[in-house]
């Protein structure tokens, strides 16, 4: 089983283990906000199974930059849509080719499709009439994905707490 972990101001912080969760709570770290149906058992005895607790101090999380330019982290950042005509997309795209001194960085690479991509090829936007769908630029991924990103790892007990947060 695993616990959610909101920091004292709501926000979703972590996901721990059930057992590091009691430890939290008997520690007077913690205050339990939802349990379990089924007991944790311990030679100590039986306790509630917490699945989502609430620290009692705020703890600021750990702000972490985006990190390199990527293939897969492009694609995340757009949501797998191409950048021209808003399709699925399966590539990535140099705004401003490389053949004509357009780097490698977050403000120059969009998700593509291949119908885009070919259609495109290494000429500029303004030589073919398109427009950008977004802009690019540096991802907003500040805390460090969790959890409560990928919908088929919600436990049901999460969905009050994570109402900003889960899509």
């Amino acid at each position: 089983m695993r616990t959610l972990v909101l920091n004292a101001g709501f926000e979703p912080l972590a996901v721990v283990s059930d057992r590091r969760a009691v430890v939290l709570v008997l520690r007077s770290r913690a205050r339990v906000l939802e349990v379990a149906e089924d007991p944790l058992v311990a030679p100590a005895g039986s306790f509630p199974r917490p699945t989502v607790i609430l620290l009692d101090r705020y703890i600021r999380p750990n702000r972490r930059r985006p990190g390199p330019v990527s293939r897969r982290a492009v694609l995340r950042r757009d949501a797998h849509r191409c950048a021209y005509c808003g399709a699925g997309a399966d590539t990535v795209d140099h705004v401003r080719p490389r053949s004509r001194g357009g780097p490698s960085s977050w403000t120059n690479l969009v998700a593509c499709c291949r119908k885009c991509n070919h259609a495109k090829a290494d000429r500029l936007l303004e030589d073919l009439g398109w427009k950008l769908r977004v802009k690019p630029g540096e991802p907003a991924w500040a805390v460090h994905p969790g959890p409560w990103d990928s919908p088929g790892q919600l436990d049901d007990a999460w969905l009050a707490y994570l109402s900003g947060v889960a899509a």
